[in-house]
Order: C-alpha cells, then sequence, then structure tokens
C-alpha cells in the first residue's frame, strides 16, 4: 500500500496522534531541562518564561518541535502500517 493509500485511512491518523504526540511532549520536556535546568529546579520560572518563550520566543521554542514531531509521526505511522 503507498503513502498517499494510507493516509485516506482513519486508522492511520489515529496512529499517528498516538505517536506524535507523546513524542511532542518528551521532546518539549526534554528540550526544556536541557535550556533551564537549574531556573527549573530553582522554581524561577520567570527566568524559564523569559528564556524560552518570551518576545516570540516561543514560535521558535515550539515551531521545531511540532514539524519534528510530525514528521517522526508521519514516518513511524507509515512504517509500522500494513
Amino acid at each position: 500500500m503507498t503513502f498517499l493509500e494510507k493516509i485516506k485511512q482513519p486508522l492511520f491518523w489515529s496512529n499517528f496522534a498516538k505517536v506524535a504526540i507523546p513524542f511532542f511532549v518528551i521532546v518539549t520536556v526534554v528540550s526544556l531541562l536541557m535550556a533551564s535546568f537549574s531556573d527549573l529546579f530553582s522554581a524561577d520560572f520567570a527566568k524559564v518564561i523569559e528564556t524560552n518563550f518570551a518576545d516570540g520566543k516561543w514560535k521558535n521554542f515550539f515551531g521545531f518541535k511540532v514539524v519534528f514531531s510530525a514528521a517522526y509521526g508521519l514516518y513511524m505511522t507509515n512504517k509500522k502500517m500494513v
């Protein structure tokens, strides 16, 4: 079955969500830990927000992760579906 045939099936998108959403959450948490480990554990959330999300930084922070998670989800779902 080709990729275009697979994406027309509702099961494909259900499996895609099962892969992409947890992957997005994990990548986001790991990224926050790597970028602001000391600020997170000292509970300085204002500093975490300033470092990662203020002044439009949230677009870059989440944009890459959404695209990467979607690509990974499409790849894995396509690979695993028969």
